[in-house]
């Protein structure tokens, strides 16, 4: 029998032996055909209780049994975190988030003109950001991560820059006329 199956029949018998128990309390507090109903049920879980003993006392056959190697490995990789990532990196993640909309906010008021008035939009904006992360952390991490991933759909989506003329240059007329076909 394997290790899970093992614990699994442990498990189950001592469910049913606290039944048995609680059974044996419920029945010293009945007369007559209650208690006879209870009396019943009990018999009842003592004999399954006694057929489960026998299964587990029983050794598997020959063909069913795993090598001591074999049952190892299974119940270690059963005891394996699972497949997604640990405490540790999903704490890493976080500090660095949070660094990040630090970071991101410190941009915003370095954005922020002096001078600024109180309708100036960059101003407001990073007030708003402030507030956002004053007030929700949380959800100022989630707004950033949408923020960020808009920007990135834009710059996907953008055509390519053209290249600019140096300052204080012309572009060629013969360029133009390739252009045009001539």
């Amino acid at each position: 029998m394997s290790t899970a199956a093992q614990l699994a029949a442990g498990f189950a018998a001592q469910v049913l032996d606290r039944r048995v128990a609680a059974l044996q309390q419920r029945a010293a507090g009945h007369r007559g055909a209650a208690r006879q109903a209870i009396e019943t049920r009990l018999q009842q879980l003592r004999h399954a209780s006694a057929l489960a003993a026998a299964e587990e006392a029983a050794p598997a056959p020959a063909a069913n049994r795993v090598s001591p190697l074999a049952a190892l490995v299974a119940d270690m990789a059963r005891q394996q975190p699972p497949a997604g990532e640990l405490k540790t990196v999903r704490d890493h993640r976080g500090t660095w988030v949070k660094l990040g909309v630090q970071q991101r906010l410190t941009q915003t008021l370095a954005q922020v003109p002096d001078n600024a008035g109180p309708l100036n939009t960059q101003r407001l904006m990073h007030q708003a950001l402030s507030l956002m992360g004053q007030t929700s952390p949380a959800y100022l991490q989630h707004f950033m991560a949408h923020v960020e991933a808009l920007l990135a759909l834009e710059q996907l989506g953008a055509p390519p820059a053209l290249p600019q003329a140096l300052p204080g240059t012309r572009p060629r007329k013969d360029a133009a006329r390739s252009i045009r076909g001539k």
